[in-house]
């Protein structure tokens, strides 16, 4: 009602200065008959006032949508009456809306596409590269180790695209199990050994093999491997050890990443999660794509897990990995 009355506030002022012409044009003629002039004043306002109302009742569910705020499109496509304008409008948004269902469609159907070739690519690419991993297996020649060294930067490469595909369809590929903190980081130090090994860096795990969490567990692996896989590139060289730690505070259990190498620059330390960032290290490195944290922290908000990053240039970084509510599980004798 109200916006009705601000709508018409224009024509309301127009039509009383129109009426009051009218009667000012009859008093300077001379006309002095007030009772005549008064009842023409009225009629034509009481014409005026049907004309108002004539006017709310056909537009009435319009000036309702509007003054709502934000209800469904369909709701609002619905609730336009047949008067010109409301139906008017409502033709435009239905066409509009229309439009927009096409293109949604056609855009998840782009996507899924494009996952779906991700996958089957990826896939592919590591049929070909395990025939070379096998041919180099046995190699003792400086040549084959480095031909392994670039193997193994193409596998890591290749599953950082499936991870990111599969971040799409998260909730389709999330299982929630009891993981040993232990065992976890201890599966990722093994798969990584050449790469401690490579960078004259160690790893010193300090995990009880009571902790466990609720967590899924391949994504749970990922994670770790991004973790380790950053404190050795950054450290590399520095013949010092990349600590994994975990120990339970509270209700809740911490995992810990700790490196002395490059540390972050404080101008980098709040956009380290955001993707294709790689910052003055990356720069430095030259092997930085900027998406491992991006997806780390993605992964970790998707499960309701927490990070916090503690970083000094020159020092070192201690990335720590939050499980809420998790506990101390002992098991049962």
């Amino acid at each position: 009602m109200r916006l009705f009355w601000r709508d018409q506030l224009a024509l309301i002022c127009f039509t009383a200065l129109q009426l009051a012409a009218v009667a000012v044009v009859f008093w300077l003629d001379g006309y002095r008959d007030f009772n005549v002039a008064s009842y023409a004043l009225l009629l034509g306002a009481a014409v005026f006032l049907g004309y108002l109302a004539y006017r709310y009742y056909t537009h009435r569910r319009f000036y309702a949508l509007l003054e709502r705020g934000q209800p469904r499109l369909e709701e609002s496509i619905r609730s336009l009456e047949f008067a010109p304008l409301p139906g008017a409008l409502g033709e435009l948004l239905q066409a509009q809306y229309r439009h927009y269902q096409n293109r949604m469609i056609e855009g998840e159907r782009v996507r899924r596409n494009h996952i779906t070739f991700m996958n089957q690519w990826v896939h592919q690419m590591k049929t070909p590269l395990s025939v070379l991993e096998l041919l180099l297996q046995d190699g003792g020649e400086p040549r084959d180790e480095s031909m392994r060294e670039e193997t193994e930067r193409i596998r890591k490469g290749l599953e950082m695209v499936l991870y990111m595909a599969r971040l799409e369809t998260f909730e389709q590929d999330f299982s929630v199990e009891t993981v040993s903190l232990r065992e976890a980081v201890n599966e990722v130090i093994m798969d990584n050994k050449r790469l401690f090994i490579r960078s004259f860096v160690y790893p010193d795990m300090q995990i009880e093999e009571d902790l466990k969490v609720e967590t899924d567990g391949k994504w749970l692996r990922f994670i770790i491997q991004q973790l380790i896989s950053n404190a050795v590139k950054y450290s590399a060289g520095t013949r010092t050890k990349v600590a994994v730690r975990a120990y339970a505070n509270d209700r809740a259990v911490m995992l810990e990443v700790a490196d002395s190498g490059a540390g972050i620059p404080a101008s980098d330390r709040s956009r380290i999660f955001q993707p294709f960032f790689t910052g003055e290290n990356g720069r430095r490195f030259k092997e930085s794509t900027g998406m491992g944290l991006y997806i780390v922290k993605s992964v970790l908000d998707k499960m309701n897990h927490e990070i916090e990053v503690e970083s000094e240039p020159g020092r070192g970084t201690t990335v720590r990995v939050i499980f809420p509510y998790a506990a101390r599980q002992v098991e049962p004798e």
